[in-house]
């Protein structure tokens, strides 16, 4: 569980970056929560893009996606949502926390 202040953390830092996944009408797919999950290994923030044909509400839908993927939900806000997990391996951990 992370606080408000580093949930605020993490908007600062995601606030630039552009989505690099997109959820249409398919909906949510298990290759899709694959390709998130290998990509919060990488990244550890990432920002998820949900098309209008999706018919999917935001919250729902991160909250959702969070969970199967054991990741904190940072923001869901318009079509557009920010998930964070720490990565497993230690290469690729860049984001340092503010303390609690």
């Amino acid at each position: 569980m992370i606080t408000g202040k580093q949930r605020a953390y993490l908007r600062k830092i995601s606030h630039d970056t552009e989505p690099i996944f997109q959820i249409g009408k398919d909906g949510i797919t298990d290759a899709l929560i694959d390709g998130i999950d290998k990509a919060l290994n990488k990244r550890e923030i990432l920002k998820v893009h949900i098309l209008d044909t999706a018919l999917l509400d935001t919250r729902e839908t991160c909250d959702y996606v969070a969970k199967r993927l054991k990741a904190e939900p940072v923001q869901a806000i318009g079509n557009k949502f920010i998930i964070y997990r720490r990565s497993e391996e230690e290469k690729y951990r860049k984001i340092e926390l503010p303390r609690k």
